[in-house]
Formats: structure tokens, C-alpha cells, sequence
């Protein structure tokens, strides 16, 4: 799943400072534009996956236009895809169960995934 936010790049003694308005955690730093695009990227996913773990809703990121600039600062988006890992699970079912479920062509690992996070009460 792709997630894209707002950055908010600050010069920093010849370099940046990039913090993210809309998920907190800190900032990050970069010694030119180059790598600091890239540490924004860094700590985006970590931050995001650092929200997951928590059971923290993922914030809705703020329309850029919204952002207050100090002088000197721009904006620009960051956009991230986070690759959940996947881990394999096996599971019992009635046999009826199961062949209702294939004759209704059910998606067994999507609709398990839906229950456990109506469960857990995880938003995405």
C-alpha cells in the first residue's frame, strides 16, 4: 500500500531538517536535498510501521496547500510503499464450510485478514 504526506523541508546548517506534520515522531536530516529526500522516505516507513505496531490510526495527511512555511522551508511530498510480510498460517474448517466458501469463490486469506482487523479493531 502506497502512503504519501507532506514534508516539511527547514535549512539546517547548510543542510535539512525534515519533519513530517501529520505523524509526529520526530524529524529527520539530510546533508543536501538529495539525501534528505531520502531519509524522509526512511522515516516515513518507519514511522508508519512504527503506528501499525502501536494499533494507532494512520492520520490523514494534511493538504500541502494547508501547511504554514517559515521562511526559507518548502513542502514537498513523500511517498512510501509499504510491503507488509506475510506469514503463513494454517486453519480448520468444517468441510461444509469450506465448500460453501469455494463455490462462492471466497478469497479464505483476504476475508481472514477482514475479520482479524474488525476483531482487533485495526483502520486503514
Amino acid at each position: 500500500m502506497k502512503y504519501t504526506y507532506p514534508a516539511i523541508f527547514e535549512p539546517d546548517d547548510g543542510g535539512w531538517c525534515i519533519f513530517f506534520p501529520d505523524i509526529g515522531y520526530g524529524a529527520t536530516q539530510g546533508d543536501d536535498i538529495n539525501e534528505g529526500l531520502e531519509m524522509a522516505q526512511d522515516f516515513l516507513a518507519n514511522a508508519l510501521e512504527m503506528l501499525k505496531k502501536e494499533n494507532k490510526l494512520i492520520p490523514k495527511p494534511s493538504n500541502i496547500s494547508d501547511l504554514t512555511l517559515e521562511n526559507g522551508c518548502f513542502a514537498n511530498f513523500i511517498t512510501v510503499e509499504m510491503n507488509p510480510k506475510n506469514v503463513r498460517k494454517n486453519l480448520t474448517i468444517p468441510f461444509w464450510l469450506n465448500a460453501a466458501a469455494k463455490k462462492a469463490n471466497i478469497n479464505f486469506s483476504q476475508t481472514l485478514q477482514n475479520a482479524l482487523k474488525a476483531e482487533l479493531q485495526i483502520q486503514e
